[in-house]
This record gives structure tokens, sequence and C-alpha cells, in this order.
């Protein structure tokens, strides 16, 4: 076999994609981070009436190129959470606003083999679109994000995704100069708010797209 690491990736999402199936999400497959932004673009956007768009924190969700496909697109209104420019009492408004948009695009922090999302957020936003808001929702997952279960996936999330994202974000919390998790108090906590997601509701609201690469934390 030519490439097994590839091929046992792909066995893996095979598995978790009946799984998330029968939790009622709709899910594709990616080889790559640019077949998924094809995928989003092609097979999901253009088939919705998406007349609103906005996304939560996601290094997956820029990484394929879909935040720049996106952020300056005329035919759509786009309430860039992402920008810079913006005071972060604007920012804060424009988080409340793209709970009524069309389509939310961001990333999960774990994923199960048996199909559920384990999610932990420092504002709420990002969970809260996931769970009730927009009318569709799609989620970039690299493979990287597959977990045995819940357990595994919020061990994963305290002692890797959580002190690597607060290094990314250059937060000033313990767990950014030590990668450890110490439970923290610090103002710049980004682990406040956990959710599991089992099932989604309305059936194929929410849209995964696997990809067959490590993409974000």
């Amino acid at each position: 076999m030519k490439d097994p690491i590839n091929n046992y990736w792909q066995l893996k999402m095979e598995s978790v994609k009946e799984s998330l199936e029968s939790n009622n999400f709709d899910v594709f497959i990616a080889q790559s981070a640019e077949e998924a932004k094809d995928i989003a673009l092609n097979d999901i956007i253009s088939k919705l009436e998406v007349k609103s768009v906005s996304w939560g924190g996601s290094v997956s969700f820029v990484s394929t190129g879909l935040f720049h496909a996106l952020k300056d697109r005329e035919d759509l209104t786009v309430f860039n959470t992402f920008d810079k420019g913006v005071s972060v009492e604007e920012a804060m408004e424009l988080r409340r606003q793209s709970l009524m948009v069309d389509l939310f695009i961001t990333g999960t922090n774990a994923i199960t083999e048996a199909g559920h999302l384990v999610n932990l957020d420092m504002v709420g936003n990002r969970v809260a679109a996931i769970m009730w808001g927009p009318k569709n929702v799609i989620l970039i997952v690299g493979r990287n994000k597959i977990c045995g279960d819940i357990e595994d996936a919020m061990f994963r999330i305290k002692n890797y995704a959580a002190p690597v994202n607060t290094m990314n974000l250059d937060k000033k919390t313990p767990c950014r100069k030590t990668g450890i998790c110490h439970d923290c108090s610090s103002p710049d906590r980004i682990c406040n708010y956990w959710t599991i997601t089992e099932k989604c509701f309305t059936k194929g609201r929410i849209k995964v797209i696997l990809v067959n690469e490590d993409l974000g934390f």
C-alpha cells in the first residue's frame, strides 16, 4: 500500500461520517483544505439561499481559504467577526448579529467516533451559533480532531487545543507558559463554556466537512 497513513484516516473518517449521519448531520469528506473550500462553495453554499454569512474563530476555516473567498462578496451581507479594525464593543455586536445569519462557518475542537461534537469556548458565540440561531452551519474539521469518546475529546481540548490556542492568541494565562492547564482564573481564560452536541436539530442544519489533513488546533 503506497499511502497507509492517508488510507487509515480515510477509513476512520468514513466511519465517523456514518456516525454523524446517523445523528442527523450532513457530512462531506475532503482530501485537502483546498477541496474542503470547493465543497463548501460548490456543493453547499451554492445550493442554499444564503444572503448573510458570518463565522466563529477557527484556524481550520481560515486555512481552507474560505474566509478570503467570502469576506468581500458583494452578493452577501458579511458580518466579519475577524475584523481587527473595530472596537471590542463593535466586535461583540457583530457576534450578536451573527446569530441570525443564513450561514455560520466555524470548526469544532473535537469530534468523537460516535459522531458527537465537543467544544470549549471563551465568549460562547461560536458554540451558541452551532447550537441555535443561524439557519445553516458549516463545520470544517481536520482529521486530527477525531477522538475516541467524549472523555478523550475533553482531555484533548484542555491539554492540547486550549494551551496552543492561548499561545496563538497571545493570552496571558498560565498554560501559555507551561503548556499545561491550571484551571486558572485569569481574565484571559479561554475555557469558559463546554458544549456537547450529540445530534443535529433540525436534520441537516449542520454540515460537517471532514478533511484528510491536520487542520487547526
